[in-house]
C-alpha cells in the first residue's frame, strides 16, 4: 500500500497522457530519460510554478525520499493535490514502464517551455505531431504556425525548433517512407510503447496517402479532413455563407 500523499507507479502509469493525468513535476538534476508528459520546473520554489489550488500533480525525484517530498508538502499548502511517487523514478524503471528520452530534446527557453516551428494551415502531420509532444514530451511545449517560406527564418528567431520542413538541414521531418510522427516516436524513445507505435502507422499512412497500411488511417484522413474545413469555414464566415471552402 502507498504511503499517505504517494501515488503507485502502476497507478500513475495508468494516467499518463490521459485527459486527467497529474502534472507530473520531476525534480531530479541533469535527467536524460523521464516519465513520459514530465515537466522540469524552471524555477526551484514551488509557490512560484503557479498550478491553482484544486489541481494535481505528481511529485518525481531519484527514490522518493528526497526534493519531492518537501515540494509536495508545499504544493499542499497552497491546495494543490499533490502526491510524490512512491520510490521516485528509480521504482518507475524497475517496473519496465514507459520512459522518454531527453537526448534531443530542444532547449528550453526562459519560460520553461520548448519552442517549435512549422507550416500554417496543419494537416494530418502537423496536427498529430504537436498532440504527441505536448502528451508524451513537453505538456507546455509552444507552436508557432507560419508561412513555408517563413519557418526556418522564425526558427533561427525565435529559437524554435522546425518541424515537418522539407528541408535538409532539418531533423524533425520526413525520412524515406516514414513521416515526422514516425521520426518523433523514435527519437524520443516512445517506439517500446505499442500503442503509440500503432498510432504513428495510422498517422503515416493518412499523411501519406497510403491508405492501405490499416483501415484506420482513412478514418483519420477523413476526420482531419473535416475538422480543417470546419476550421476554415469558422474562421471565414463570409466565404461558407456563399459556399466556399
Amino acid at each position: 500500500m502507498p504511503a499517505p500523499n504517494a501515488i503507485a507507479p502502476d497507478k500513475l502509469a495508468r494516467l499518463v497522457a490521459s485527459a486527467s493525468a497529474p502534472r507530473i513535476v520531476d525534480l531530479r538534476d541533469g535527467p536524460t530519460e523521464a516519465i513520459p508528459g514530465s515537466l522540469f520546473p524552471a524555477h526551484p520554489d514551488p509557490t512560484r510554478w503557479g498550478y491553482a489550488p484544486g489541481s494535481t500533480a505528481a511529485l518525481v525525484d531519484a527514490d522518493g525520499s528526497g526534493p519531492a517530498v518537501a515540494a509536495a508538502a508545499i504544493l499542499r499548502s497552497e491546495g494543490v493535490a499533490a502526491e510524490v511517487l512512491e520510490g521516485g523514478f528509480a521504482a518507475w524503471a524497475a517496473s519496465a514502464l514507459p520512459t522518454v528520452s531527453l537526448t534531443h530534446l530542444p532547449p528550453r527557453h526562459d519560460d520553461g517551455r520548448t519552442w517549435w516551428v512549422t507550416r500554417a494551415r496543419p494537416k494530418v502531420d502537423r496536427i498529430a505531431c504537436p498532440w504527441l509532444i505536448r502528451r508524451f514530451v513537453d505538456p507546455e511545449a509552444r507552436f508557432l504556425f507560419v508561412a513555408p517560406g517563413e519557418v526556418l527564418t522564425v526558427a533561427t528567431r525565435q529559437q524554435a525548433e522546425p518541424f515537418d520542413v522539407a528541408d535538409e538541414g532539418v531533423f524533425w521531418s520526413h525520412r524515406g517512407e516514414r513521416c515526422t510522427f514516425d521520426v518523433i516516436v523514435e527519437a524520443f524513445g516512445l517506439d517500446t510503447h505499442e500503442p503509440l507505435v500503432r498510432l504513428a502507422t495510422i498517422v503515416r499512412g493518412a499523411d501519406t496517402d497510403r491508405l492501405d497500411l490499416v483501415p484506420e488511417a482513412a478514418g483519420l484522413l477523413a476526420i482531419l479532413a473535416g475538422a480543417v474545413a470546419y476550421s476554415q469555414r469558422r474562421s471565414c464566415p463570409a466565404r461558407s455563407r456563399h459556399g466556399g471552402v
